[in-house]
């Protein structure tokens, strides 16, 4: 597949770092693009050159010139990870202010698949509008809620278990968690 991996400036840089580490393993092509607060955020929560280096190409959020902003250029999906609530406002709203903004509308608009990650507790009422806004436009938000009954040990199986729950969204096969009713648990992608 074809993969837009957005990161902008809200907490979460593990579970896009662990995201794009996987869709390297997949052999998946990556198109990474990192707004200027998402860079600041992956410095303090990840590895930069590391998230960096699973890309294919790196975009910054100021080159709406970018082949990936237009609809003629193939892409399969987009996953915006983790995803401001400035973020989520614009996509929900058409407000084409960067290129993380233009290319999840153009997925819209293309009928591709966008999940969009949000970051952010609790939730006031004009975020939850935004949400539906974006899931009645055709995104499917996937909040990185906390989960049990895979019976996780360490904080890299809650990282998995949202990155694989993105995966599940993107119709990719995983192995990064058991899912309910499973009896044996794997590891690893």
């Amino acid at each position: 597949m074809r993969i837009i991996v957005a990161i902008t400036g809200a907490s979460g840089a593990p579970v896009a770092e662990r995201l794009l580490e996987v869709l390297k393993k997949g052999k998946h092509q990556i198109y990474l693009i990192i707004s200027k607060n998402g860079e600041a955020i992956v410095r303090a929560e990840a590895d930069l050159a590391k998230v960096k280096s699973y890309a294919d190409r790196v975009f910054r959020e100021d080159e709406l010139e970018a082949p990936i902003s237009s609809g003629s250029f193939p892409i399969d999906a987009m996953v915006v990870v983790p995803c401001s609530m400035k973020t989520l406002a614009e996509i929900a709203n058409g407000v084409e202010e960067n290129l993380i903004v233009r290319a999840a509308l153009v997925s819209l608009k293309q009928r591709r698949k966008l999940v969009l990650v949000p970051r952010e507790t609790p939730l006031a009422e004009p975020y939850i509008v935004n949400m539906l806004k974006a899931t009645r436009a055709g995104a499917v938000v996937l909040l990185p809620v906390l989960t049990f009954y895979h019976s996780p040990r360490t904080v890299q199986d809650l990282i998995d278990f949202i990155v694989g729950r993105v995966l599940e969204i993107l119709g990719i096969e995983h192995n990064l968690y058991k899912r309910w009713g499973n009896e044996g648990f794997s590891e690893g992608a």
